[in-house]
């Protein structure tokens, strides 16, 4: 028995609906071999991998018409992997990563219950540098700024990882960490594009979804961003 339970979804992105195995809810917690708390995480974080969240769904849906061809890309966080699975119907040339010890063997079973082939997939805890990894046309990610010091070690992967014409697309939930970050992006000559996106039916404008969209050829106009309320 794993320790935990797990629930089936069908989520329809782009189209076409994606059989999707999520945790139960946000109560699951298995970590027997200590694997998680290795890897930092603690128990009240373990199960946030394994759910559908609005941030997620909305990347994914953006995966469904963006342009890929031609371009490898890397999703940070990929947690249950839809923006991942999404493109890789596309047929796109992606890396999904997340530090999560059950997030590839999630990605590898969504996978086949979709009837795809696997996604390539890395470990990538995001303060260890990989020299493995390469660099990227296209980094994406959703709800990956929810922690303070999450802007600078971003920052550090695209640094590392973004190649030189590359684009960078977060999708946010407006924490409050945003404006940091692309702060430390300004500093490396990006600029970014905010869309305001709907993340649900009951979201009414200004919708407190975001899309944002880094690029070095985008003006760089930074805006402080006032603390989420309480």
């Amino acid at each position: 028995m794993p320790g935990y339970t797990t629930r089936q979804l069908t989520v329809l992105l782009g189209g076409h609906g994606f059989r999707i195995r999520a945790l139960s809810d946000r109560q699951q917690f298995a970590d027997p071999d200590g694997l998680a708390e290795r890897a930092g995480i603690a128990p009240a974080l373990w199960s946030l991998f394994g759910q559908v969240w609005p941030a997620g769904r909305l990347l994914a849906q953006t995966m469904s018409t963006h342009e890929v061809a031609g371009k490898r890309v890397l999703e940070l966080g990929c947690g249950l992997g839809l923006s991942s699975l999404v493109l890789q119907r596309r047929k796109a040339d992606i890396t999904a990563s997340d530090h999560h010890p059950l997030a590839e063997l999630f990605l590898r079973r969504n996978a086949m219950q979709n009837q795809l082939p696997f996604v390539a997939y890395r470990d990538l805890p995001w303060e260890i540098p990989d020299a493995t990894l390469g660099r990227f046309d296209l980094i994406i990610g959703s709800d990956i700024l929810y922690e303070r010091g999450h802007a600078e070690l971003l920052a550090g992967i695209m640094q590392r990882h973004a190649g030189a014409h590359a684009e960078i697309l977060i999708t946010d939930p407006g924490r409050g960490n945003s404006a940091r970050f692309s702060k430390a992006m300004a500093l490396q000559g990006y600029g970014v594009e905010e869309q305001r996106s709907r993340f649900d039916a009951n979201d009414l404008p200004p919708f407190r979804g975001r899309l944002l969209s880094y690029r070095r050829d985008v003006l760089i106009d930074i805006v402080e961003e006032p603390p989420p309320h309480p």
